[in-house]
């Protein structure tokens, strides 16, 4: 049985979007409905303090702000990029239109088409996430999204350069300075001035992933995420400073961000418990990576690696690092995870960042049933049918016919019987 030598002080009381946060979207939502660019703008100046003549950027807005980045910066951002592309490209790739001939003469394939119109958002509260930029509007883009509208809240009062740059570059239609619950809303319902998506992705806090949710239906969007998560996987050859080191780099995300370390060393548990609080002492996000690790923060100790590895698949956490004498045996081993991590020379801020993966991953538990955003989800893989001759007509429909009896579906059986009739008769008749 896995003992706590650490437990989280809220364990078990992170909620997908409590009743007060529900009430507060769905009013937004029926306000944006209702009024639409009227209330956007309204919304805006209240959370953001944010009203611009126009929320869109022209062309000009862009390239002054591109201007303002750095060289250094750019060449950075296009080789996060580059990597990100590919890999999506390579993705692709491996998703094959098919088509066969099950029967003489019956035909059956499926082909996979992009989304039409593709909402963006790429947030930027408390950090600007350039990278977000990247995993989605790059990964879109690839998939073959015809249209690409794309969002970013004010950033200190203004757009944030560097996260406008990496939307410009990654091959956004339409860029707009707007956050929030009404930055998603514009999008999926639409305004007077924005076409309505089909689809929304990208991450947001607590208020924008609850926006997506009841969204959902009207709009697709890429997963139900919550506060970001690690799960570190250790042995006896790991070190605490590793350790503490990457379950502080993810709970900086938010106050609310679990980070737990499952280890089969009782040494090594007490050692990064004693790490994490040092670094605490030195780290500039100590403020936020203090609160999740005392509230969320977890230390599992195990009896041995195959304790460790059901309770890995029990947690199904977004990231999953393995720092283990043999970190690649766990990869045909875990079964649960958003995104896998092995040994010590990778990390989640590479994933995070720049590495080629994209980082837009399930939370909460729902690495059980889903992976992360990919490529493929910006393609709906749709089938077709054709039946080629009239005898494989005739055939299939002598089948279709007797099953819709069965079901007692009269109209359907007539469909079958009609072309048993007419192209069964024919057969007999040549």
């Amino acid at each position: 049985m896995p003992r706590h030598i650490k437990t989280a002080a809220l364990a078990g009381q992170q909620e997908e979007a409590d009743a007060e946060t529900r009430g507060i979207v769905e009013g937004i939502l029926a306000d944006v409905k209702a009024r639409g660019d009227a209330a956007v703008r309204d919304l805006s100046e209240r959370f953001d303090k944010w009203s611009p003549p126009s929320f869109r950027l022209s062309d000009d807005d862009i390239r002054a702000l591109v201007a303002q980045v750095s060289p250094q910066t750019i060449d950075d951002i296009k080789f996060a990029q580059q990597r990100i592309r590919h890999f999506a490209e390579v993705q692709r790739a491996s998703m094959q239109d098919v088509e066969v001939e099950t029967l003489p003469g019956v035909m059956l394939g499926h082909r996979h088409i992009p989304v039409g119109r593709v909402g963006c958002y790429v947030p930027g509260g408390r950090y600007p996430m350039v990278a977000s930029a990247h995993m989605s509007i790059v990964t879109a883009r690839v998939a073959g999204v015809e249209h690409i509208a794309a969002c970013t809240p004010p950033n200190q009062g203004g757009p944030h350069a560097e996260t406008i740059a990496a939307m410009h570059l990654g091959g956004a239609d339409e860029i707009y300075v707007l956050g929030g619950v009404q930055a998603v809303a514009a999008m999926a319902l639409g305004t007077e001035t924005f076409k309505p998506v089909d689809m929304l992705v990208g991450p947001g806090n607590a208020y924008v992933a609850e926006a997506k949710r009841q969204l959902y239906g009207r709009v697709g969007i890429d997963l139900f995420a919550g506060p970001t998560e690690i799960l570190v996987i250790a042995d006896e050859t790991a070190d605490a400073e590793m350790c503490a080191t990457d379950l502080l780099g993810q709970a900086e995300h938010g106050p609310t961000s679990p980070a737990i370390l499952l280890t089969t060393s009782e040494k090594l548990a007490h050692d990064t418990v004693a790490e994490v609080e040092r670094q605490l002492g030195v780290l500039p996000t100590a403020d936020v990576a203090g609160v999740a690790w005392r509230d969320y923060g977890e230390v599992i100790l195990c009896a041995d690696e195959a304790e460790m590895l059901a309770e890995a698949d029990r947690i199904a956490a977004e990231h999953v690092e393995v720092l283990t004498a043999n970190p690649r045996d766990y990869l045909n081993r875990l079964h649960n995870y958003g995104a896998l991590f092995l040994g010590p020379e990778t990390n989640v801020s590479y994933g995070d960042k720049v590495i080629g993966t994209n980082h837009t991953l399930p939370t909460k538990g729902a690495a059980r049933y889903t992976g992360g955003l990919w490529v493929g989800k910006f393609l709906k893989t749709c089938t077709y049918q054709e039946v080629k001759t009239p005898e494989a007509s005739a055939m299939v429909g002598e089948y279709c016919s007797r099953l819709c009896a069965i079901e007692r579906f009269w109209g359907h059986k007539e469909q079958a019987d009609l072309r048993v009739r007419r192209y069964g008769r024919r057969n007999a008749a040549e």
